[in-house]
């Protein structure tokens, strides 16, 4: 590999071409080259939005033909199912960053993923996202006092996308209306779209899991501004830790806006961490 200062090059594939996915790609156009990262491809599941923003030589027309760009890591920032359905093939050639971690709540595809990341030696990162404090939950976790995860996540109403009928018929101004509270194994499957951040926090609690770790998701028509994420961790002895995330965000926003600089500080770290699932 080439050297640049004192990286090595880094090749990014980027899987998704949405506002996560564009902000991304124009990261590592303007600042990639003085830390080492280059664009290796960019996939969209409509490849004509791509046009005219992208380089052509950059698009990638078949993700099946992705380990021709021979990239070191693959930026998945689309949906849940792409993972299903290309996550062990990026494994077996790539460390894979997988931005839609609500897809590890299929426990035989998670344990496919962490098996295959064994296999080839490679990592699968887990960005943190709008999760405040995940390391500290993943060592708390580690060290066998994690007792008990809660998450809550507000939003107004133009926020969410979910499955089902769920929320079509809320009206301006109703206020507050919970949408649904049990696990996050649960969630996942109900808006596989919004509660990345609760799967980001099931992989950092890895003893009580999706199943173990509790979420709550809430429609409040106040909320024009931005997205609050609630954590209440509970460890032993009466140990409790509760933290309130004001994330800005665009009305209608899916993603709220400190989640995008957080994804590309995940995406610096990802330089290899051996065959396992790392949080980052």
């Amino acid at each position: 590999q080439e050297r640049i200062g004192f990286f090595d090059t880094q090749l990014i594939g980027v899987v998704g071409f949405g506002h996560l996915g564009q902000y991304l790609v124009e990261r590592i156009h303007k600042d990639g080259p003085a830390l080492g990262l280059t664009l290796g491809f960019v996939w969209n599941r409509n490849s004509g939005k791509l046009s005219g923003l992208v380089p052509s030589e950059l698009i990638l027309g078949d993700l099946s033909s992705f380990a021709e760009r021979r990239c070191d890591v693959i930026i998945e920032v689309c949906h849940p199912q792409i993972v299903k359905e290309f996550g062990l093939q990026f494994l077996s050639q790539s460390h894979f960053m997988v931005g839609s971690p609500s897809a590890l709540a299929d426990p035989d595809l998670n344990q496919k993923l962490r098996q295959a990341a064994q296999k080839y030696g490679r990592t699968l990162y887990v960005p943190s996202g709008a999760l405040w404090g995940g390391q500290d939950i993943q060592r708390l976790n580690d060290s066998g006092k994690l007792k008990a995860l809660f998450i809550r996540m507000s939003k107004h109403p133009s926020c969410f996308r979910l499955t089902g009928d769920l929320l079509t018929d809320w009206t301006e101004g109703e206020g507050r209306r919970v949408l649904f509270r049990g696990s996050v194994a649960e969630l996942c499957p109900l808006a596989p779209n919004n509660v990345n951040t609760m799967a980001a926090a099931a992989v950092a609690a890895g003893t009580l899991g999706f199943t173990g770790v509790q979420g709550e998701i809430v429609s409040d028509t106040a909320l024009r501004d931005y997205h609050v994420v609630e954590v209440e961790v509970t460890g032993p002895d009466g140990f409790s830790v509760h933290t309130v995330r004001r994330n800005p965000a665009k009305l209608g926003a899916v993603t709220g806006s400190a989640t995008y600089s957080s994804f590309w500080n995940s995406l610096l770290i990802c330089k290899g961490h051996g065959g396992r699932v790392y949080l980052c």
